[in-house]
């Protein structure tokens, strides 16, 4: 297994994105229980940066990463405008092994 960063970009619908919110915390906090997602949280819309996600994940490979992402309802719905995922080997702190 090997630990992922993925970044979620995320739509200005503002309303929609409260309408739903429940659901994608619920569908990450299973996640969360699985193993597989080990920490998530948003990055908040700043400078002119949108406002979006970062969640940390455990995979084989980035296409399992995105792939066990793939149903989250804020995707589903077309909430998440933009992701991506890259490795991250954790050296110093609470996620290194």
């Amino acid at each position: 297994m090997a630990t992922f960063a993925v970044t979620y970009v995320y739509s200005s619908d503002t309303d929609r994105l409260d309408a739903v919110r429940a659901d994608h915390r619920a569908y990450l906090r299973a996640l969360h229980e699985r193993g597989v997602v080990r920490v998530s949280g948003p990055l908040p819309a700043t400078d002119g940066a949108p406002a979006g996600a970062l969640l940390v994940v455990e995979a084989d490979d980035v296409t399992g990463a995105l792939r066990a992402l793939d149903d989250d309802p804020f995707r589903r719905e077309g909430l998440v405008v933009e992701r991506s995922a890259r490795e991250w080997v954790p050296v110093i702190g609470g996620f290194a092994s």
